[in-house]
């Protein structure tokens, strides 16, 4: 496990390099905090990685939403959208923002660019202290996984770089437990009052049972598989076709990417090739990853004066040239 000061540092890595230039969700281990209520907050206790090699007790997860008008064929069918990985959470170019990025250099593009552009997201796993949600079912295993976005993580990075925090959070003696606070801004989620507690615990004997009996996830398993040639092939038609207003095609994008609770349709049973992620919370005006040349996402107001059509028709001249 990562010493304190061994995350400073690679956290400190990190915010110089940016400021200088598989397992399925499917299930209940996942902690929805995002149906807390207003008011409401929950009590975690995140736990470090299972993999020793990770410095920090969370993965950063990197995705892109490709919406649909609906799906082929299907009259009655509502806008899905499909979720697929950015290529640079394997450290690689990502066909679809090298695309997207120009976008950001035309002022009517900008929206259209937000809306493709990558998702971030922090995978955790710990405990469940203080619940309000009252769930009506949960794991046999009580490590829990949390799928934590931008806001709720620049909390917890913020405090790790207070030099007053002496302990790592996720230590099984002195660590310390972390609400999730929900409240509204806007009309939107709002967890910008979530906070460290100011009391290290260690862990109860029911806790440290857990962790022996179940041990501690790889956090790196519930990250998408890395795409294929194939599959980044695919991707990027379906970005074409999502942009050209295209429903989705289940017969041609079926095997390889669909939205959430759409089945395959191939004649014959076919695994997908790319994992679907895991859901993720609801994002929200203030949670939005800011993309490196372009300002945070905000709620896209309707524009009478630059139709789809419009748009559509920008991005392809820029795609001619």
């Amino acid at each position: 496990m990562a010493t304190l000061a061994e995350i400073r540092a690679k956290l400190k890595e990190q915010e110089t390099r940016s400021t200088g230039s598989t397992r399925s969700g499917g299930d209940n281990a996942i902690y929805p905090f995002w149906n807390l209520k207003e008011s409401e907050q929950a009590t975690v206790r995140f736990l470090p990685d299972g993999d020793k090699e990770n410095t920090f007790f969370w993965k950063e997860r990197l995705m892109i939403k490709l919406p649909f008008a609906g799906i082929k064929g299907d009259t009655d069918s509502r806008p899905v959208q499909v979720q697929v990985p950015c290529m640079e959470m394997y450290g690689e170019t990502c066909p679809i923002l090298t695309e997207v990025r120009a976008w950001f250099k035309d002022p009517k593009l900008e929206d259209m660019g937000r809306k493709y552009w990558k998702k971030r997201s922090y995978i955790f796993q710990g405990f469940v202290k203080e619940d309000p949600l009252n769930e009506e079912s949960t794991p046999a295993n009580p490590i829990r996984r949390f799928i934590i976005g931008p806001q709720i993580f620049q909390i917890i990075k913020g405090a790790l770089m207070d030099p007053d925090m002496e302990d790592l959070p996720t230590d099984l003696l002195n660590g310390v437990d972390f609400r999730i606070i929900k409240t509204s801004k806007g009309g939107y989620a709002d967890y910008s009052t979530s906070t460290w507690s100011r009391k290290s615990r260690a862990l109860t004997d029911e806790e440290n049972n857990a962790i022996n009996q179940f041990q501690l996830y790889n956090l790196s398993e519930f990250l998408p598989k890395k795409p294929s040639d194939v599959d980044v092939k695919v991707m990027q038609e379906m970005f074409q076709a999502s942009v050209d207003g295209e429903p989705y095609d289940q017969e041609k994008f079926g095997q390889y990417f669909r939205p959430a609770g759409v089945s395959a349709k191939t004649g014959d049973p076919v695994t997908p090739k790319a994992e679907t992620p895991a859901p993720v919370a609801q994002s929200t005006a203030t949670e939005t990853p800011k993309v490196e040349t372009a300002p945070a996402e905000k709620p896209v107001a309707s524009d009478t004066n630059n139709s789809a059509e419009d748009i559509l028709a920008m991005i392809r001249a820029r795609q001619g040239k």
